[in-house]
């Protein structure tokens, strides 16, 4: 093996653990959360990069709402990963107000194009559920 040969080898095997640990760091952190309300309802926006309304399981317990992102990779066939820095794993959670009451089993959530998923849980009632996710359509139909 001569010089060069021998610095490729280093680098590829430095930059595959550096991504490992850039995917690890990622899946540790939580996902960022607004918590908005209205007169009517709550609504929690998480950052979702790259997923899908299939990948997200979206559950309201106690006063929180937990939210787990499992995502997966697609890959053209033409390209080699060198870096695989995203992590496949996202969790995040949310702590409503101590005086919210909401309806669980009315909630809503919706995963928009730009990533971001929004999560309604109206006021007046309380329960406990699993929330169904819809991906929408932020681009305007418009036929002629």
């Amino acid at each position: 093996m001569n010089g060069r040969e021998f610095a490729d080898c280093v680098g590829a095997g430095l930059l595959e653990r550096a991504g490992r640990a850039a995917g690890r760091v990622q899946e540790n952190a939580p996902l960022p959360v607004d918590v908005l309300e209205s007169d009517d309802e709550y609504l929690l926006v998480f950052d979702t990069p790259g997923a899908d309304a299939s990948d997200i399981d979206v559950t309201y317990e106690g006063d929180s709402v937990h939210v787990r992102v499992d995502r997966f990779r697609e890959f053209d066939a033409d390209f080699e990963v060198v870096f695989p820095g995203r992590g496949l794993t996202l969790e995040g959670h949310a702590t409503l107000p101590a005086n919210a009451v909401v309806n669980a089993d009315a909630g809503r959530a919706e995963l928009n194009e730009d990533g971001t998923l929004h999560v309604f849980l109206p006021k007046h009632g309380t329960a406990e559920a699993d929330i169904h996710v819809t991906a929408t359509d932020d681009s305007d139909d418009e036929s002629a």
